[in-house]
């Protein structure tokens, strides 16, 4: 599964991600040819490499043209139109306008308005419409199995924006946040890290939020931001490889009880109602316990789900009066029953695979069976099946 992984030590921004996704390798010409197809004019994309407390990232800055270096006050519907009126691929719409609407619902309810009402300041911006249609454009040729992404790092203190100064984290950032169940933290650097752009552009992608995931790195790209302070600031995308696990660990609890005066006919039935009552695994275990006596532990295995009925079954079924239990994981091969053809008739065979091992094991019931319809001993049966496994026409 291929698998991009956003480290947001320094805070997200449109620019940053831009630059961090053709950093990482995604073919300039490309996007801007692309991004031709917006059909908007008035601005020019300088891409050069940049130095951040001497780590080297891209660095691309979007520059108006002098009559649009003041910003639009567009709606959603405008920027809508725009997008919709492109010869973008038709996923980068979706993405795009997910991205804006993100930034409306934040605005809409800051302001106490709707989101048709809302007029977007910075974010409606040309240079932010090329953002984060840009990121659109370079994830849609990525063609990433998922995205994750770390908690975001914002900063404190003010901003200035249209309406004044306003508190960081912005009131946009901090909703589009909330709204999407966005994790993060400060650190106290008196700077905006995170942007509404940025937060909207990585509550869209982010499928999970947490550390990087076990994964074979294939590229790495900086996104170099415009601020110089104590920590780089720089956005890191980590493109990679998560090999799928052949099979996944399940969880499920173990339960242990010691028991010293308990019958054979007790011990018996209680195994035949731990199974029946949902116990993957039960079995007796010899012991000695206090003053030598012979007694037995009883494990079962089961699912969180089966819990309280197996412990109400052993407590009220044998002597204990107490159960010890845990959690564990297990890895269990993939099964599945074929049928083979003998001589004598079917005989079933449970078939236990894991990656490039593979166990077959005939049931026991059907070759008793047979064993008795041929006259033969049980264990030529078993030859028998076993040498026809692969060469009968097993059917699933």
């Amino acid at each position: 599964m291929k698998v991009l992984y956003f480290d947001c030590f320094a805070g997200i921004s449109g620019d940053m991600t831009l630059g961090a996704l053709l950093d990482l390798g995604v073919d300039k010409d490309v996007l801007l040819n692309e991004l031709n197809k917006l059909n908007v004019s008035g601005f020019t994309i300088d891409i050069s490499r940049a130095k951040k407390n001497g780590i080297e990232g891209m660095n691309v800055d979007i520059r108006l043209d002098a009559h649009n270096h003041k910003h639009e006050h567009r709606n959603l519907h405008d920027i809508e139109k725009i997008i919709d009126e492109s010869a973008l691929d038709e996923n980068v719409k979706k993405i795009s306008k997910a991205m804006f609407m993100k930034v409306a619902q934040a605005e809409a309810k800051i302001h106490g308005t709707t989101i048709e009402n809302i007029h977007f300041h910075e974010v409606g911006a040309l240079d932010s419409i090329v953002d984060i249609v840009g990121v659109a454009i370079c994830m849609n040729m990525l063609k990433v199995d998922k995205v994750i992404s770390s908690p975001l790092h914002d900063g404190t203190g003010f901003v200035k924006c249209q309406h004044g100064l306003i508190p960081i984290p912005a009131p946009a950032v901090l909703e589009i946040l909330r709204e999407a169940s966005v994790p993060f933290y400060s650190t106290g650097i008196k700077n905006e890290l995170v942007t509404p752009t940025g937060a909207a552009i990585i509550a869209t992608l982010a499928e999970e939020f947490g550390n990087m995931p076990e994964m074979v790195v294939e590229k790495v790209g900086y996104g170099a931001g415009k601020r110089n302070m104590e920590i780089p600031n720089l956005l890191r995308v980590t493109l990679g490889e998560v090999k799928k696990k052949i099979t996944p660990n399940d969880e499920v609890i173990v339960m242990e009880s010691n028991i010293d005066d308990m019958t054979g006919e007790v011990a018996g039935y209680v195994m035949e109602k731990l199974f029946s009552a949902g116990a993957l695994d039960v079995f007796y275990t010899p012991i000695y316990m206090k003053k030598n006596r012979p007694a037995v532990k009883l494990t079962v295995i089961c699912s969180q789900e089966k819990l309280g009925a197996i412990e109400h079954i052993i407590l009220s079924e044998t002597s204990t009066i107490g159960i010890r239990k845990y959690k564990t994981e297990r890895i269990c091969m993939d099964r599945k029953i074929i049928t083979v053809n003998t001589p004598y008739g079917l005989a079933r065979v449970k078939v236990s695979s894991l990656g490039d091992i593979e166990k077959y094991a005939p049931e026991y019931e059907d070759c008793k069976k047979l064993a008795q319809i041929a006259h033969l001993p049980l264990k030529d049966i078993y030859e028998m099946v076993n040498a026809n496994i692969k060469a009968s026409d097993a059917q699933a």
